[in-house]
């Protein structure tokens, strides 16, 4: 063997030895506590948070390792939806609680509490930008805008304002209806997804929705959690266990579904998060009867 060749030979070796290492350090199911009965997933980098449908526990892990442990004990009263991590606390939906809640990301602490909705109503997911935490409503046509100060602390909870949703926009009674939410990076914008119909919409900051066309009569029935990167949306079709992949057009106006990403470790995937060229999909196992040794698993798929 040549020294050109021993060298290749020994960098290809080295190569093949870190991305076997990586995707080690990667693992491709994290398990949840059983019995946990999970929906929202977030993370901060390397760190991700999955919040108790029954219960309002948070469970704290590493999307590297694996590994974890319970942030937000659990609380009679409380339940934990959609989620997101931003700037050391955490922002979670309270489903029929009507309730939103800010934790602190480091220690788990309740920061406040904001009363949202009371009566028929299901606060689903939420999306924090600059200014504002953007809470959905799967019963009602509206957003509920949390104001936020510097540094992304939350405002008064008598702040909070529900802006009505207008535009292309039509409430289904009845059903399923504004589910997951996110904003462009300057948060001028945001993204949701009926469930019920499978349309997606961009809406303003003051509720004007407009449909998001996909192309050939396309949509994504059963959607749930969504995540945008870039100009690609990602809407994770809870009961058909895959996550569509939408190519978007730069204004934000259509779409192309350019695949749909299955896995054998999907069962109900409701929520997504994403590190890198990796998406982390909860399974919800909502066709499973719950027990408290129910096992529940997060799911890694490539973008």
């Amino acid at each position: 063997m040549t020294r050109l060749s021993l060298l290749l030979a020994i960098t290809a070796a080295i190569t093949t030895s870190a991305i076997a290492a990586t995707d080690a350090t990667f693992p491709k199911r994290i398990n949840l506590p059983d019995g946990f009965q999970p929906e929202g997933i977030a993370n901060a980098d390397e760190q991700f948070y999955v919040g108790s449908i029954p219960t309002g526990a948070v469970y704290r892990g590493s999307l590297r390792t694996g590994k974890g442990a319970i942030l937000v004990q659990a609380e009679a009263g409380r339940s934990a939806i959609g989620l997101k991590a931003d700037r050391g606390r955490l922002f979670v939906a309270g489903g029929n609680t009507g309730n939103g809640y800010v934790y602190s990301a480091r220690t788990g602490a309740l920061i406040t509490t904001f009363p949202l909705a009371t009566g028929n109503t299901f606060v689903n997911d939420v999306v924090v930008t600059e200014r504002a935490a953007w809470f959905t409503d799967s019963f009602n046509p509206v957003l509920y805008r949390v104001p936020l100060g510097p540094n992304g602390r939350p405002g008064a909870p008598a702040a909070v304002k529900a802006v009505q949703l207008s535009g292309d926009y039509e409430h289904v009674a009845g059903s399923f209806n504004v589910n997951g939410i996110d904003a462009t990076p300057n948060g001028k914008t945001l993204l949701i997804v009926q469930s019920g119909t499978g349309r997606v919409f961009t809406v303003s900051p003051t509720g004007v929705t407009r449909t998001i066309a996909l192309t050939g009569g396309e949509s994504v029935p059963n959607g749930d959690g969504i995540l945008l990167d870039g100009r690609t949306l990602y809407v994770a079709q809870n009961q058909l266990n895959v996550v569509a992949k939408i190519s978007l057009a730069a204004n934000l106006t259509s779409g192309r579904v350019v695949r749909r990403i299955a896995s054998r470790g999907f069962d109900i995937p409701t929520t997504i998060a994403d590190l890198g060229s990796r998406l982390y999909a909860v399974n919800a196992r909502f066709s499973t009867t719950p027990t408290p040794s129910t096992t529940y698993w997060v799911t890694q798929v490539k973008k």
